[in-house]
């Protein structure tokens, strides 16, 4: 092999990688991370309101905050599957687009939803 073989087959195959994506690029993998935290963060949200009160704004009883509760365990689960789902596609490590870094945020901030929708409906079931 000659060195000019050499250099041509290292510039085809640097070529062929796919590069990091800029900082500022909104990739499919950042784009459903971010999806994921939000709807994780919406659990969160949400649950934290059915776990401090769980009746109505104003003291009335408007509902014994079961909804809230199931809203925020649905809202969790939808924002650790969304968030596993992007970790397992990222091909790539921290840094390079793939949205890993928001898929471990989605998974932690949706399973902090679950845990409050499920500590809202324990304390629905130990008081009603």
């Amino acid at each position: 092999m000659s060195v000019r073989s050499v250099l041509a087959a290292t510039v085809v195959t640097h070529a062929s990688l796919p590069a990091a994506a800029d900082a500022y690029t909104m990739t499919a993998g950042r784009l459903g991370a971010v999806v994921a935290a939000l709807v994780g963060l919406a659990g969160v949200v949400v649950g934290g309101l059915a776990v401090a009160r769980p009746a109505g704004r104003t003291g009335t009883a408007t509902g014994d905050g079961r909804g809230r509760a199931v809203v925020a365990l649905g809202a969790g689960l939808v924002g650790v599957v969304l968030g596993a789902v992007v970790l397992a596609t990222a091909d790539g490590g921290l840094g390079t687009g793939n949205g890993l870094g928001g898929a471990v945020v989605a998974l932690v901030v949706g399973l902090i939803g679950m845990v409050l929708g499920g500590l809202a409906l324990a304390r629905l079931r130990r008081t009603g």
